[in-house]
């Protein structure tokens, strides 16, 4: 059986009962139909720093090595794909279209699509925190994988499991022009669409100065299209673009 243990000695009421987890790690393997040899380094890619703060006696490390190793693995077996397949293409445009393959938004789309979040070994507060931060520890959950997933079973099952779920994205990819950041897509779609530029313009300012969050509009000439709102103004057009992309259907 491919399991995967984690015990946390949690005193859950007075009497001091113990609250064991068990990570059943046959069903995703099963499900990507990929059986482990070593099953201690793919419950390791599932191990965050946090989980170990609280249990430090636990039988394994934190699965950051494992993180940098896939990091590296995914980001050649895209190259390599995209040099292959788009031979006419030149680098920078290459270069853009693999950061949009393997940004935290989709490799997060990609764990959560395959239930990752089940498996993880995660602190109380890590494992109560659902926003931002979830995200980029599921991206950094699927490097972590991979990497496992490299040293157990080698480049070619990698490749496989890069085909199916990451280079999937492409098309989509390509075809809505996902590898442009939301300023220029949309800059580029008012231009074709309507004949005009668009513009920014800061409608607040709230914090101190030293963590200011602006809202800024996107407009049309007078048209206000999205607000947008974060901790620069940079940071706040680009969520505006993002969400004017959206108002729109762009």
């Amino acid at each position: 059986m491919a399991f995967g243990f984690g015990i946390c000695l949690d005193q859950l009421d007075q009497l001091g009962q113990l609250e064991i987890f068990v990570k059943d790690f046959a069903i995703l393997e099963k499900k990507l139909d990929t059986v482990f040899k070593d099953r201690n380094l793919l419950t390791q890619a599932f191990i965050h720093r946090s989980y170990l703060n609280e249990h430090p006696d636990f039988h394994l490390g934190h699965n950051e090595r494992l993180e940098f190793l896939g990091d590296a693995v995914i980001e050649f077996v895209v190259t390599e794909y995209l040099y292959e397949h788009y031979p006419s293409s030149p680098e920078g445009e290459l270069t853009n279209w693999r950061a949009s393959l393997v940004n935290a938004i989709i490799l997060s789309e990609i764990a959560r699509g395959l239930n990752f979040e089940e498996y993880l070994y995660l602190s109380r507060g890590e494992a109560e925190d659902r926003g931002k931060a979830r995200q980029y520890i599921l991206a950094n959950v699927i490097e972590a994988f991979i990497g496992a997933l490299y040293l157990d079973r080698g480049i070619e099952t990698v490749r496989v499991f890069v085909g199916t779920y990451i280079l999937t994205r492409l098309p989509e990819i390509l075809e809505k022009k996902l590898w442009m950041d939301p300023k220029s897509r949309f800059q580029e779609e008012a231009q074709e669409r309507n004949g005009v530029t668009p513009s920014y313009k800061v409608l607040g300012e709230e914090g101190p100065d030293h963590a200011k969050n602006f809202t800024v509009g996107i407009y049309l000439h007078d048209e206000l299209v999205a607000k947008g709102s974060g901790l620069s103004k940079q940071e706040a057009q680009v969520d505006a673009a993002k969400k004017a992309l959206e108002v729109k259907k762009w």
